[in-house]
């Protein structure tokens, strides 16, 4: 009896540390900017004289990672002429894989510099195992995409933005403010309609 008793005690501190522990993270991240698709009803009913409000600006945080050649690359040289897509990905991670030739096909379609894609491998992660940059240029190149990738070598991108879950994409516009995110994979037609709302594209 009075070892059910300490399981059951142990299982109820566990328990509430992962609580906190999520608490804790949940406020690193990047705040969620809902993507706002008023209905029919709404839209009649604003009429002229409405004024929508301003959103918050949230400037998108700047990291370092590195390209395919090895070269340092940073996020604010991306910034200012096209919209930003940012992913945050790794080989290990089944719906990372399940999303991405979503994005690649995608990413194809805008490369005529209206758009820009960065997939950033998230170097380091995954316990077991562990993801590194050959595996996952084995897998981009498997596979045969050819959006941009850059290598997350010293988790600055992660921590940067706080990534606890994968995949996470970032919305970013020309003014280099972040404008909306999103967790969990994402279908060809939730990614569209976010390109559509928030770029017109």
């Amino acid at each position: 009896m009075r070892k059910l008793l300490f399981l059951l005690v142990a299982f109820g501190l566990v328990l509430a540390m992962g609580v906190l522990g999520y608490r804790y993270l949940s406020k690193q991240v990047i705040p969620q900017v809902p993507l706002a698709v008023p209905s029919q009803e709404e839209s009649a009913a604003g009429g002229e004289g409405s004024q929508p409000e301003e959103p918050e600006k949230i400037p998108a945080p700047d990291f370092t990672a590195y390209d395919a050649d090895g070269n340092e690359v940073k996020l604010s040289d991306q910034l200012g002429a096209v919209p930003v897509v940012l992913n945050f990905w790794a080989s290990w991670c089944p719906p990372c894989r399940m999303e991405m030739p979503d994005f690649d096909k995608v990413a194809a379609e805008y490369a005529d510099d209206t758009l820009c894609f960065l997939m950033v491998d998230m170097i380091g992660t995954g316990g077991s195992y562990t993801e590194t940059r050959e595996k996952a240029q084995e897998y981009i190149t498997g596979e045969g995409f050819t959006f941009t990738v850059w290598f997350d070598e010293n988790q600055e991108a992660l921590t940067t933005y706080g990534i606890n879950s994968f995949p996470t994409t970032v919305f970013i516009n020309t003014e280099g403010n972040v404008e909306g995110a999103y967790r969990g994979a994402m279908s060809e037609e939730t990614l569209r309609l976010f390109l559509q709302q928030l770029y017109g594209l």
